[in-house]
């Protein structure tokens, strides 16, 4: 077990997460190291097929569970694999066509869920009349992100103007 995973088991234990207020599954972060791993081979040669188990050990991601992963990522159309002694994955699109919202609604669904089920199919009563508004808001906020960001723009460091400026917001670095 590598030492990050020591520390994620050992903060499971105590009962809290490092991200409290905003959650990125594992897979979701697991999913996008493996793709700029992907992004950086699709760089050299957009033909060059990379084992699974090199992602793994470049990234430092438990093999078995990236599998699972790039499976799901295959499946959305974002990964392409080949068997065999030669096998191994590329991207099967370039990285500037792939965007992060692509790969987090890939592995793990829509964007923005209330409860389990979208925003806009939800119903509030009373004082809490407005509350969808708030959860809709929230989503397009993540799109506005996600969906213009992509695996070439991060391989890069180019994120968009107004991005890098939210880095720079009071506060973007602490958690609260």
């Amino acid at each position: 077990m590598t030492e990050e995973a020591r520390r994620v088991v050992h903060r499971r234990r105590r009962g809290t997460r490092e991200n409290a207020g905003m959650h990125v599954s594992a897979k979701a972060d697991y999913g996008m190291r493996a793709l700029l791993e992907l992004a950086a081979a699709y760089e050299d040669n957009p033909t060059r097929l990379v084992k699974g188990e090199a992602i793994a050990k470049a990234q430092e991601v438990p093999l078995k569970f990236l599998e699972g992963i790039l499976r799901q990522l295959r499946q959305a159309g974002i990964v392409t694999s080949q068997r065999g002694a030669e096998g191994g994955y590329r991207l099967d699109r370039k990285p500037a066509d792939v965007s992060i919202a692509d790969v987090v609604r890939a592995l793990d669904g829509p964007l923005a869920a209330v409860r389990g089920q979208r925003p806009e199919e939800l119903a509030y009563h009373g004082a809490s009349e407005h509350l969808r508004e708030v959860w809709i808001a929230v989503r397009v906020s993540m799109r506005h992100v996600l969906e213009r960001i992509s695996l070439a723009d991060v391989a890069h460091g180019r994120l968009p103007d107004d991005v890098t400026a939210m880095l720079s917001e009071p506060g973007a670095w602490q958690r609260r």
